[in-house]
């Protein structure tokens, strides 16, 4: 009988540890704030390369402009270009799809897109560095993308 009540009392004070622990590990588990860039698609088009991305902004509050100045490496790793992508407006909790057209750029020889900085982060209740200090980037296709 004295080993029942001995695991019974173990078992109630696991129980009762675990209920006073979980509100804190949900607050652990809680994803931080983030702008997610996904190099999507590259494709060439009349105008020369397409990029479509991907954008989720999980940052918490609406920005009504969001851009990022991007370098273009070559296949070499030279830098080709240095560019502006205006995602404009992206609503919080919103997945958005945008293409940019690059004037002359060939998509073949493209190896790497750099995210810079980013020039325009604006916001009711957005701070300036949210978006680069938020960031996470992902890409589908053959081509590195990040920061």
């Amino acid at each position: 009988m004295t080993g029942l009540t001995a695991s019974l009392r173990l078992l109630t004070s696991a129980l009762v540890v675990s209920l006073a622990m979980g509100p804190a590990l949900a607050q652990q588990a809680a994803p931080a704030p983030s702008l997610t860039l996904e190099l999507n698609a590259v494709q060439p088009s009349d105008k020369g390369c397409r990029l479509t991305f991907v954008v989720n902004n999980g940052l918490g509050t609406d920005l009504t402009k969001a851009a990022f100045e991007i370098a273009l490496f070559n296949e070499a790793g030279v830098v080709d270009r240095l560019t502006v992508l205006d995602f404009k407006e992206l609503p919080a909790g919103k997945t958005k799809v945008t293409r940019f057209d690059l004037a002359g750029a060939d998509c073949t020889k493209l190896s790497r897109v750099l995210i810079n900085s980013a020039t325009e982060c604006t916001g009711a209740s957005a701070e300036p560095a949210a978006c680069m200090r938020g960031l996470k980037t992902a890409t589908k296709t053959g081509i590195a993308f990040g920061v």
